[in-house]
């Protein structure tokens, strides 16, 4: 277990830095499911642009890697396109 003041300070932290990640993580997951869930087009046009922004701030934190984000994003703008 760590001493110093900063170390503890660190801990405490990144506990909540990972709380934080963790819910946006899974809240996007939840987004994305619906989503692809969707079977109206004009729904999923409508839900499409939160779910970007949403995996592009999880990309721009490094939540997730930019290129798994870029794909996500393909493969759903194919779904809405096909609706």
């Amino acid at each position: 277990m760590a001493n110093h003041k900063s170390a503890l300070k660190r801990i405490r932290s990144n506990r909540v830095k990972q709380l934080r990640n963790k819910y946006q993580h899974k809240t996007t997951r939840n987004a994305v499911r619906d989503l692809r869930a969707t079977t109206e087009k004009k729904e999923a046009e409508v839900l499409f642009p939160s779910v970007v922004a949403m995996l592009d701030k999880l990309a721009k934190n490094n939540v997730i890697h930019k290129n798994k984000a870029n794909n996500l994003k393909s493969k759903l703008a194919k779904h809405v396109a096909a609706l």
